[in-house]
């Protein structure tokens, strides 16, 4: 996908090092450098750098619009994924005698929201069967009270992805009142989405669209942007700002721009604009095929030294297994300069566009040495 030294121009910091942790923290190429640069020039203008600040802005919407298949006009921006979530709960406003769906697999930001609201909602969680979510054990949470279902396309904690369909059509048919909220955080930039159907995407910015942090993506499709408008304060998702009579009412814009409730973080999406129009420019079907087979071959290798993954591969860009030795495996491999993510007893690893079968190949020699020794 890229050549040697076309990989080394674009992403320098890699010649030496074996960088496995982008499910953590992505490594930007040196267009979204550039783009950070330009920022700061347009930002030295004042007033009139607002003019490129904007530009930029619906720049990153058309391609991020582009990406996730939807329209300009369904694509907002916040400054991260948690705020995301905290202005779905104030747009969905639930209250005690409704339910929400979430998974044990999902990260903390799209679950703590409706352990936080004053009422809160009745909380069922969908749990993993041999680090694996089943549709046929979801039926039994689903009714007509239940509000929302939220899950994450590819999980942060073992890299498993859902199967879409199954998943969908069942809460269509066993849930009807209920929204459908998917965290893509782990998946978007790095493989072929196939979540349709969804009522809101949500992302972070600084792990596979290969951006930095202060970013939030939002995107709601306008069949579903009346019942996800939120009720929060601000300013720039207002109708009505600046009108006469903005100190009697506030007139929310409808659906994903409800979302934008002050100036975006405009650094953030200089480099967001910039990085996935590089992911698009090499194609993300063509990263999904360089990148499969290298995860499928890190995950035959540890199963042949006995390792067993927290659940099996089935087309993520992430593999991880616990072991009791976790620390000490992990200190070993960052002596090596070989870089992956530890918390709580799990090894992750995480292959993106840039990783090639040298990375894989280094990463389990040095394993299978630190197997015999620890």
């Amino acid at each position: 996908m890229l050549t040697e030294s076309t990989r080394l121009h674009d992403f320098s910091t890699l010649s030496g090092m074996t960088y496995l942790n982008t499910a953590a923290e992505s490594i930007p190429p040196r267009q979204t450098g550039e783009a950070i640069a330009a920022y700061w020039h347009d930002k030295q203008k004042g007033m009139k750098g607002r003019d490129a600040h904007f530009a930029q802005v619906e720049g990153c919407r058309e391609v991020t619009a582009r990406l996730l298949g939807l329209r300009t006009s369904e694509v907002a921006f916040c400054s991260c994924s948690s705020e995301a979530y905290n202005l779905l709960a104030s747009a969905l406003q639930l209250g005690s005698n409704d339910e929400v769906v979430v998974t044990d697999l999902d990260f903390p930001a799209g679950v703590t929201p409706w352990l936080r609201s004053p009422e809160k909602p009745v909380l069922r969680v969908w749990n993993a069967v041999d680090g694996a979510l089943d549709a046929n054990h979801l039926a039994v949470l689903l009714n007509e009270r239940t509000k929302l279902v939220q899950v994450s396309l590819v999980s942060f904690y073992n890299g498993h992805r859902i199967d879409w369909t199954p998943f969908h059509d069942m809460v269509r048919r066993l849930a009807p009142n209920a929204l459908i909220s998917v965290d893509i955080t782990q998946a978007f930039g790095r493989v072929v989405l196939d979540c349709a159907g969804a009522d809101i995407l949500i992302s972070s910015t600084h792990k596979w669209t290969l951006g930095i942090h202060g970013g939030g993506i939002i995107g709601i499709p306008a069949t579903s942007g009346a019942r996800l408008t939120t009720h929060a304060g601000g300013w720039y998702h207002l109708q009505n700002a600046f009108d006469t009579d903005r100190f009697e009412r506030a007139v929310s814009k409808s659906g994903a721009a409800s979302f934008s409730v002050g100036m975006p973080n405009f650094v953030a999406l200089y480099a967001l604009n910039a990085s996935l129009r590089y992911l698009e420019a090499v194609g993300i079907k063509n990263i999904a095929a360089h990148a499969d087979p290298l995860v499928a071959a890190a995950e035959a290798g540890v199963r042949a030294l006995g390792v067993k993954p927290m659940c099996r591969w089935n087309g993520s860009g992430i593999l991880a297994f616990q072991d009791s030795r976790s620390t000490e495996l992990h200190a070993a491999l960052e002596n090596e300069n070989i870089h992956v993510m530890h918390n709580a007893g799990r090894i992750r690893i995480a292959v993106h566009g840039y990783n090639t079968q040298k990375d894989i190949d280094y990463f389990l020699s040095v394993l299978t040495t630190l197997l015999r020794k620890v």
